[in-house]
Parts: structure tokens; C-alpha cells; sequence
């Protein structure tokens, strides 16, 4: 069975974004391509249990074993060497990705402190969204007496479209809960 997301994409949102961007092509309509989730463990240069708690926690988060990310060059302040594992990330398509997002917009986001909407000016002049996290603690399938540690993570939703305000109103059609402009 198709994620609901999917389904939702196929069957109301291409056809909204027919009629607002005036398009008979469905292949030149904006369309979501991957997320991409990154943690860096800047601790992990001293403990290492530490990296290996933040790659537990993003395999349940997101439904795959992530990928040690290493450093790129030795900077001596820090006690890091080149080479060294200092984070993880995964990349999401299909289905998970589409899973991923529905829990994300409707489990997740809700239950950051003090949430009202995530800004609209985090996009990157070409379509893409960027949304950080402070702690991986609001997604429900982490235990929170497993996972203690706060630990933040970037999220970044990339796009087929070149367009900010067209990748804005794909994930607004999707259900991201983007702040009223009225609002302040």
C-alpha cells in the first residue's frame, strides 16, 4: 500500500499545482525528490558511545541505517582529526520519505516546545527547505529513557523545482505547518 502522502500528491496536489501554476505537463510541476536527515556529533570526538546513541536513534527515526559521516580536516582546537566519525546522515526517497514526512508534520513538529509554525525563509533559492531540530526527542518512536541525550538534526527537503514560492507551495499543499503571516 502507497504512503498516504503519495497518494495525496497524485491525486489533489498535482492538480492544484496544475491550476495555480497554469501547467498541462506534469513532469515540469514541482515534485518532492528526497529529504535528507544529518545529525553532527560534535561530542563524539571525546565519547564515542555518543555516536553510536545518535545512530541508533536516526535508524528508528528513519527507517534505515544512516551513514557515519566523517570529518573533512583536522582542526587541533577541536581534538579533531581527519577522517574521524563526527556524525550521520541519511537520505530518504519513495515511500519513507513520504512516511517520514506525514509523521514529521503530523506527530513530530506538533510536540516541539512552545511551536508555532516553522518559518517560510529557510528555503535556498532553489527550491529546497532546510529545517533544523533541536532535540530528536518529539518523535514518538524514541524511548526517552533509552535516549537522554538532546541532540539536534538537520532536515533538508530537496525539490525538483528551481523556484522558491514553487517549492514553498508544494510542501504548503503537503501540510507543513508554515507560521501565518499574520502572526508575530
Amino acid at each position: 500500500m502507497p504512503a498516504r502522502l503519495r497518494e495525496l500528491y497524485n491525486n489533489t496536489i498535482v492538480g492544484e499545482l496544475k491550476t495555480k501554476f497554469e501547467r498541462e505537463n506534469i513532469l515540469s510541476l514541482p515534485r518532492l525528490q528526497k529529504i535528507v536527515i544529518n545529525m553532527g556529533v560534535g561530542t563524539a570526538v571525546n565519547d564515542k558511545k555518543e555516536l553510536i546513541d545518535a545512530n541508533e536513534a536516526m535508524t528508528l527515526i528513519a527507517g534505515q541505517k544512516p551513514v557515519l559521516t566523517k570529518a573533512r580536516k583536522s582542526i587541533a582546537n577541536f581534538r579533531l582529526r581527519e577522517g574521524q566519525n563526527i556524525g550521520c546522515k541519511v537520505t530518504l526517497r519513495g515511500d519513507r520519505m513520504y512516511e517520514f514526512m506525514d509523521r514529521l508534520f503530523t506527530f513530530a513538529l506538533p510536540r516541539v516546545r512552545d511551536f508555532r509554525g516553522i518559518s517560510e525563509k529557510a528555503f535556498d533559492g532553489r527550491g529546497n527547505y532546510s529545517l533544523g531540530l533541536n532535540e530528536y526527542g518529539v518523535f514518538p518512536e524514541l524511548n526517552p529513557d533509552k535516549f537522554t541525550r538532546k541532540q539536534g538534526m538537520n532536515i533538508v527537503f530537496v525539490t525538483s523545482t528551481d523556484n522558491d514560492d514553487e517549492g514553498r507551495e508544494l510542501l504548503r499543499l503537503f501540510g507543513m505547518p508554515f507560521k501565518n503571516k499574520d502572526q508575530k
